[in-house]
């Protein structure tokens, strides 16, 4: 049977003057006690312990407990607080030591010191309070968090350290001026919370912590929404943050699995892997990146699967020694590059569609460069679906870019390999190497190009074979300067233009066409040269020809100085 004991600091029959003596009569007793507290302004130091109940009579705020130094309550065993408003500062407002401890609709107000401190092997529960500028520290402790609100913590609003277990549910925390909840070597469930104004990351997981977010709303955060560092690992579901630096950031060998989130109008980027983080991001939005939508630098390695990114600068960087694989991505409305590979980088894109975008794909860096690139969509580009510069390579399978000014291009010395590839309806070429490049295309289709179907340039080497160059308005192929190469097996057909302009450096082999071969006259052939290439012997320059061989239906076509053809 409880003992109950009523404190009431007027004077009322049979009630003790205040909260302590109330405790040490029911110490003495030695049973489970509910003492009730008249409304008044305590100031006394409360040390709980046993089976006891402190309960404010007159509900929730009536019951004011204060110092001006030090601890307000400490708490061993089995000890409940309802309603009563706890103020202190420089100290653990208040402390389990042992055993378990609830407090529920109860506000606590901690200046320069700790709100709650929930000791190793001890359990602690909050429900439906108020913390305000104090710390609530779980360590090594359990703990479950309900319909709370963390105001304005000098530090991190709640603490998860040193192998605790916490839950934390449907609550409020805004502007901790580190972070809003901490989970460092320990284990956390943050769900239904909404969290807003930190100065760090609003969640932040460290040293091997096993953090679990879902449901919640993380908004105008000063650092990053959310961030798993120092080989963290966990779950993030069905969040949504706004208004972050970074939308969520994974650094230092971490490796969360991220899914049906939003990270919306980041002002840096979505998501950020770096330093070996890791990561597997599923079917997430990333609306209004202020920079990189998803960045992988610095030896970062995530999956992104069935993610959506519109609006924004670039989309997805991946940079500075860093991997990434990313497949079923939507990329939409940027104002500069949808796809940046860089500085000896490695990533594998697979059913993307990129839309509406200065350019698509963007390579630079060292030999160690790569990109790879299946079944992907480039349209209504204002500038090149796929560009490739320095020692980069690409290679593009399954690939299709329409109303673009560019499609494929390879510069500096950079290599290019395209295979089932389809390039239409664009205002300046199909596919260009320059400087050093090398292009190696097979089953590349190039269709109504308003400018040139397939072009060389510098001294760089075009091998393309079994394509097919339709309606180029000015001409199939164009080779210039000292470019060199070969067209094997390739048709050029249409009612304009030429089929090749060359300058005597690229073999034709079998090329099927009803218009006209020119050489041109930038690189005049060796004297008098004999060229043997299994098939007719040619002495001298030829002009204005069109030669085929290896065909067994070959259309030749002679141009007249009047311009028409016989």
């Amino acid at each position: 049977m409880v003992a109950r004991y009523l404190v009431s600091p007027h004077g009322r029959r049979r009630a003790y003057p205040d909260i302590s003596s109330a405790l040490r009569a029911a110490a003495g007793r030695g049973r489970a006690a509910l003492i009730e507290i008249a409304p008044g302004r305590y100031e006394e130091e409360l040390t709980v312990h046993g089976e006891v109940q402190l309960a404010a009579v007159d509900g929730p705020g009536s019951v004011v407990v204060s110092r001006p130094r030090g601890a307000v309550l400490d708490a061993s065993g089995a000890v409940s607080v309802h309603g009563l408003v706890l103020i202190g500062r420089d100290a653990d407002i208040v402390g389990c030591h042992a055993g378990t401890l609830t407090l529920e609709q109860v506000e606590i107000r901690a200046d320069n010191g700790v709100s709650v401190h929930a000791r190793p092997n001890t359990s602690v529960t909050l429900r439906d309070s108020v913390i305000v500028h104090g710390r609530t520290l779980f360590a090594g402790a359990a703990g479950l968090v309900e319909r709370c609100r963390f105001a304005d913590a000098a530090d991190n609003a709640v603490a998860v350290i040193e192998g605790a277990r916490v839950s934390v549910r449907d609550s409020w925390i805004g502007g901790s001026r580190i972070h809003g909840v901490r989970v460092s070597n320990a284990w956390a469930q943050v769900t239904g919370c909404e969290l807003t104004g930190t100065g760090q990351a609003a969640v932040m997981a460290d040293a091997q912590a096993e953090l679990t977010v879902a449901g919640c709303v993380i908004t105008a955060v000063h650092g990053e929404g959310i961030a798993y560092i120092e080989q963290s690992r966990g779950s993030v579901d069905d969040t949504r943050v706004t208004d972050a630096q970074h939308g969520i950031a994974v650094t230092s060998g971490a490796d969360p699995v991220v899914r049906d989130s939003v990270f919306s109008e980041c002002r840096d980027t979505g998501l950020i892997i770096r330093t070996s983080g890791r990561g597997r991001f599923e079917n997430c939005e990333i609306p209004g990146a202020g920079n990189v939508a998803v960045v992988s630098t610095e030896g970062g390695v995530p999956e992104v699967d069935g993610c959506r990114i519109s609006g924004g600068n670039v989309g997805i960087a991946v940079t500075e020694g860093a991997r990434g694989r990313f497949t079923r991505i939507r990329i939409e409305d940027l104002t500069s590059t949808a796809l940046r590979v860089w500085d000896g980088s490695r990533a594998a894109f697979e059913h993307v569609r990129v839309d509406r975008c200065p350019s698509g794909l963007e390579t630079r860096g060292n030999g160690g460069t790569t990109a790879d690139l299946a079944d992907t969509a480039f349209h209504d580009l204002s500038m090149a679906a796929v560009t490739a510069l320095g020692e980069s390579r690409v290679t593009l399978t399954g690939v299709t870019a329409e109303r673009a000014v560019m499609g494929f291009c390879a510069g500096d010395d950079a290599q290019l390999f395209v295979r089932g590839c389809d390039v239409s309806t664009m205002s300046t070429g199909g596919a260009i190497g320059f400087g050093r490049a090398r292009v190696v295309a097979r089953d590349l289709t190039v269709t109504g190009s308003d400018g040139i179907g397939l072009c060389g340039k510098d001294t760089a080497y075009l091998d393309v074979a079994n394509s097919t160059f339709a309606d180029c308005a000015l001409a199939g192929a164009v080779f210039q300067e000292e470019c060199g190469g070969r067209l094997v097996d390739c048709s050029v057909s249409g009612t304009q233009g030429q089929a090749v302009q060359h300058n005597g450096r690229v073999d034709l082999v079998a090329l099927r066409t009803t218009l006209a071969v020119v050489r041109t006259a930038d690189h005049p052939a060796e004297p008098a040269p004999t060229i043997i290439h299994t098939g007719p012997v040619i002495h001298g320059d030829v002009h204005n020809s069109q030669i085929a061989w290896g065909n067994e239906n070959v259309t030749q076509q002679q141009t007249n100085e009047d311009g028409s053809h016989t």
